[in-house]
């Protein structure tokens, strides 16, 4: 393949006249052919130079091929690798491709054989090149950067090249707060992770917190700590979030779900850095930042009084919005590029690619759940599909959200029916308190299910349960 760079080879087999007459062959072929006859001679080759391919011997004396396969693909994971055996059953041949193996052939084989079986190789090598230098393409992100976050960071569009842009400023200044906004799915903590690890806070603590996930209870121990014998199952002194993110990044989800008597202490020990164990009296400074996140309006939250302004300003500093897919749409085909090549790799389907029309669905539909979602459509995809290409078929969106419909709640998920009963008045609260208890009654009172319905978290749901004074009976739909 003429736009492929030299193969490089590693036969590994305890064979000494096999692996000299196969890489002689392949040698005569182009690829540039290197032998081992041993299993720790092979892994120190492996440790000393990149390898593209590994012709792999079930057997190694008395070391089982399988267990060197297992441990090859958990330290090179990109390198391709072909088993041979002259032993093997068809519970090897399995066991190897489960572990990995891209191929798997049988000794003695002719010389054609293993050639066919690189070639195949070869074409899924040049697929993975060019994959790859389309990722850096549209990668936002350096390598180094995205193997510290775990993460990538794909688009093409002028709208995310101005939220990564706003990242790196917020990355110039560590001792600022921010706020990052955006609807569900649109990759918040991404972008709140890019700033810890681009700033001089990168090499302390990142510390994710979704802040309302956490009970009432606990709520102060948990962000400020806890001396030993302070409270019944205190047994040992205990650093809250604020002191283990010491000259690190705190990063609170979900921030506008946040207990109101939680937000006044927030606000003061992100305004003094000095925080107080709980059942403790020495006063402990910690220097730690805060990125905060919502996909509420937090705006309309503190007119309606359900959030402090002065903690709002506080933490508002620099503030980041992440604009939903329908408004980049132009980044849709690099990340579906991404995501199925990523699930391709992982469930061992090299060979899958995409028809056109899949796009043009896709560009069309509005994805209520934002990057998540269509990741999820990519990852299911590539489960279930049985051919090499992924057709429409494969991605099967609602005809009702092939719009351009703004509302975030407009998701794939079927709306809950509308109340049977009146609710008790025409404010908004009586509304959402009816809806509630439709979608948890038409769910059998299953409380994930009926969030499900909704398209909001489960916790989501308990806190609005418990907002509304919502009781989970299958009597009726009473209310305590």
């Amino acid at each position: 393949m003429n736009n492929l760079e030299k193969i490089r080879v590693l036969v590994l087999d305890d064979e000494k006249d096999f692996t000299e007459e196969l890489c002689e062959y392949l040698t005569h072929l182009g690829m540039d052919a290197v032998e081992a006859n041993t299993a720790s001679e092979g892994m120190k080759v492996l440790s000393r130079s990149g390898f593209d391919l590994l012709v792999l011997d079930v057997r190694l004396g008395a070391v089982n091929g399988l267990d060197v396969l297992k441990e090859v693909k958990k330290m090179y994971p990109g390198m391709e690798v072909i088993v041979v055996s002259a032993h093997g059953d068809m519970d090897t041949v399995i066991n190897a491709m489960r572990l990995g193996a891209f191929d798997y052939l049988r000794k003695p084989f002719r010389h054609i054989d293993i050639q066919i079986a690189i070639e195949r190789t070869r074409k899924f090598l040049w697929v993975q090149r060019k994959l790859r230098q389309a990722e850096e393409k549209n990668s936002l992100i350096s390598k180094s950067l995205e193997e510290k976050i775990d993460r990538q960071f794909i688009g093409v569009s002028s709208q995310i090249q101005e939220v990564f842009d706003a990242a790196m400023t917020a990355a110039s200044y560590p001792d600022s707060n921010v706020l990052i906004t955006g609807e569900s799915g649109t990759g918040k903590e991404n972008i709140a992770r890019i700033i810890h690890y681009s700033s001089t806070r990168k090499n302390h603590v990142f510390c994710a917190v979704n802040s309302s996930a956490i009970t009432e209870t606990l709520l102060e121990s948990e962000f400020f700590g806890h001396k030993k014998g302070s409270f019944t199952g205190a047994i040992e002194d205990k650093m809250g979030f604020f002191e283990v993110c010491n000259n690190g990044t705190l990063f609170l989800d979900e921030i506008a779900d946040m207990p109101l008597n939680l937000q006044a202490k927030i606000l003061r020990a992100s305004e003094e850095k000095i925080i107080t164990r709980v059942g403790d009296t020495k006063q402990i400074p910690t220097n730690f930042r805060i990125i905060s996140a919502t996909n509420h309006d937090i705006e309309q939250k503190v007119t309606r009084k359900e959030f402090r302004l002065d903690l709002f300003h506080r933490l508002n500093t620099l503030h980041i919005h992440i604009p939903p897919l329908r408004q980049h749409r132009d980044d849709i085909r690099p990340l579906l590029l991404y995501y199925v090549e990523l699930f391709s790799v992982q469930f061992n389907k090299p060979r899958v690619q995409i028809d056109e029309r899949v796009f043009d669905v896709l560009m069309s539909y509005d994805f209520p759940g934002n990057v998540r979602e269509l990741r999820n459509m990519a990852e299911r995809a590539i489960i279930l599909c049985k051919a090499d290409v992924l057709s429409p078929a494969d991605f099967p969106v609602r005809a009702g959200l092939q719009t351009s419909d703004p509302t975030p709640e407009a998701a794939r998920r079927p709306a809950p029916n509308p109340p049977t009963t009146e609710p008790e008045s025409s404010d908004l609260k009586s509304h959402e308190r009816a809806l509630i208890r439709s979608a948890l009654k038409q769910c059998s009172y299953n409380q994930t299910a009926a969030a499900e319905l909704l398209g909001i978290t489960r916790d989501t749901l308990i806190r609005k349960m418990k907002k509304h004074q919502i009781c989970i009976t299958r009597k009726d739909d009473s209310e305590s």
